[in-house]
């Protein structure tokens, strides 16, 4: 036995490949999901910026190169091939991970212009999307030799997500993509049963993601037969891994509404009928009701007030869009006077309409301020309303009202659904008043105006009286606005004596507060002394600023600074000036000397 030792031992030491550096090395661990996940939100696709994120790829591997000594030549380019034998470190695996997802990011950054790819475009965007399937593949292999289990699996499915990725931007071979992305979802399935908290929920979130285009492939091979309100609703949903998807659904949709365009000739507003000849014209208006639908359809309750807010920005994209075409054409008209009559008309019954659902837009605001008014700062730190800002909601509103009753009343002959319209447009002037003079008057009662407070709170209520009364002798009465102007008859009311009540009190108690604050004046330090400030400790370690879960100002110094004794210079009063009788010395002054004339002019 120990000749048999001593002479592995001698091939050992004379064989040449076994040094120090070839024996078997500890495999590598590295969270991929993690660290895309991290990558991506830290770097631009947070909202959905592909430029800065392919910027920071780029300067990821610009330092990785640096650090691992691994640069491709001084002055002419030299390719430097990574192989199983060149990962000695887990940042050559970094590298090509970086390598594909700035590859997969030039991609969707291209998928993001404005009009989408032309012809060309697509071309390059297509082998953008070859590049990040090579560099991933490369990174599943060399993670399958050189990294443990949990990492090999990670990037396994990392590259059948760029693979599916490919063929779904291609449309074709749908299987294909449907078993990389299936083969993707097992993988994080698997992994989200382990690990701590935060793996188990990105591998979920990852799994959501991943869903809808495992839905969709099923439903091009037939397998699923997907309504479009299953699709919209799919593309709603938010996520970097999502985005291409997104671009296909708004692709089928924008080819839809193409189709459906052609049907759309005319546009109504308050019996007017305009012709709508430009095709974009058509399509981005047919967009904006398509949205209005979803405002004001039977969901439109159950819809949270930030998805409203996202609808109602898209559908004045969509309206401004429509604008756009119509003032193009006017240009283009020519000397055509009916066809601008016609453009005209039509671009102002967009502009209505715009104004209408920007009204309807500034409301939702004020609906959310109002449930923000009297609640509390909660340990989320939400923002809560102040009476100011309900104050410059409503200005809003008087000014989209104003803007929109001068669209109407620009008209000669007018039809009576135009005046009905413009009476409308009065009512809920007088109502916006109303609602401004209240809110105004609480921002002056915050403030201690009571005079000020009161006099704003009767104006209210006698505008909201007001607008009562024209809210409820019209024919189609608005039950809901009309409860709005009672309540916010009964709060004047209720305000109105409350401040008059407060004010008489404070009236009445202002010499005793004032009498008790001179007496609280006084040169020691016997009320402050209780508190001490940071000055006042200077030879103790302790904190001025507080424990950190409590809220709490620094105690830094008192401001305004206590009264302090100083030495002065004493007063001196000299009163014994007044009683000293000087002598008379005028006997004692020189006489000036005249000349020969001066006899004739001297005083008598």
């Amino acid at each position: 036995m120990g000749k048999k030792e001593n002479e592995m031992s001698a091939m050992e030491i004379d064989d040449p490949k076994l040094d120090g550096s070839d024996q078997i090395l500890p495999r590598f661990s590295m969270n991929v999901l993690q660290l895309m996940k991290t990558s991506q939100a830290q770097h631009g696709l947070r909202r959905g910026d592909y430029a800065r994120y392919r910027r920071y790829c780029s300067a990821r591997l610009r330092r990785l190169y640096k650090s691992l000594k691994f640069t491709h030549g001084r002055g002419k380019y030299t390719r430097r091939a990574i192989l199983e034998s060149t990962v000695t470190n887990v940042r050559f695996l970094h590298v090509v991970f970086y390598m594909a997802e700035r590859a997969w990011s030039h991609a969707m950054e291209k998928r993001q212009l404005p009009d989408g790819p032309n012809a060309r475009q697509r071309i390059y965007l297509i082998g953008r999307l070859r590049k990040a399937v090579k560099w991933a593949t490369l990174f599943s292999s060399l993670c399958s030799v050189k990294t443990d289990s949990r990492t090999s699996l990670e990037a396994e499915a990392y590259a059948s997500y760029m693979k599916g990725t490919m063929l779904f931007e291609q449309d074709q071979n749908w299987e294909t993509a449907l078993a990389c992305f299936k083969n993707a979802r097992a993988v994080y399935e698997e992994l989200g049963k382990y690990g701590d908290l935060e793996n188990q929920v990105l591998c979920r979130e990852r799994v959501e993601e991943l869903e809808p285009s495992v839905q969709y492939c099923l439903h091009k091979i037939g397998k699923a037969n997907l309504q479009t309100s299953d699709l919209l609703q799919i593309g709603e949903m938010e996520g970097p891994a999502l985005d291409l998807f997104k671009a296909k659904i708004e692709a089928a949709m924008e080819e839809a509404r193409s189709q459906q365009a052609a049907s759309l000739t005319e546009f109504n507003w308050l019996g007017y009928r305009f012709p709508v000849s430009n095709p974009k014209s058509r399509v981005s208006i047919l967009k904006a009701q398509e949205l209005e639908k979803d405002l004001q359809g039977p969901t439109a309750e159950s819809l949270p007030a930030e998805k409203k807010l996202t609808i109602f920005d898209k559908l004045f994209t969509a309206y401004n869009d429509a604008r756009n075409t119509i003032r193009s054409d006017l240009v283009s008209a020519g000397n055509a006077e009916s066809v601008k009559d016609e453009l005209n008309g039509l671009d102002k019954a967009v502009g209505a309409v715009l104004g209408q659902r920007t009204i309807e837009r500034n409301q939702l605001l004020v609906k959310i301020a109002k449930s923000k008014l009297n609640r509390k700062r909660d340990d989320k730190n939400e923002k809560v309303t102040k009476p100011e800002e309900l104050v410059r909601l409503y200005d809003l509103l008087l000014q989209n009202v104003a803007d929109l009753s001068d669209l109407v009343s620009s008209g000669r002959d007018r039809k009576p659904e135009e005046i009905a319209f413009e009476e409308e447009c009065e009512r809920k002037n007088l109502a916006f008043r109303a609602e401004r003079c209240f809110y105004l008057g609480k921002s002056y009662s915050l403030a201690g105006k009571r005079v000020e407070a009161y006099a704003l709170f009767c104006r209210a209520r006698s505008l909201a009286e007001d607008a009562l009364n024209k809210f409820q002798n019209i024919g189609n009465k608005d039950e809901g606005t009309i409860q709005e102007l009672k309540t916010l008859s009964r709060e004047c009311r209720a305000s109105s004596c409350i401040e008059h009540a407060t004010g008489i009190m404070e009236e009445e108690k202002a010499p005793e507060n004032l009498s008790k604050k001179i007496s609280a004046i006084s040169l020691n330090e016997t009320a402050t002394k209780a508190e001490k400030y940071l000055l006042d400790k200077l030879d103790v370690y302790e904190s001025a600023v507080g424990d950190a879960n409590t809220k709490m100002a620094p105690k830094i110094e008192r401001f305004p600074p206590a009264f302090q004794s100083i030495p002065r210079n004493p007063i001196v009063l000299d009163l014994a000036y007044n009683c000293i009788e000087f002598p008379v010395l005028e006997e004692r002054m020189k006489k000036g000397r005249g000349g020969f004339m001066s006899r004739f002019f001297r005083s008598g």
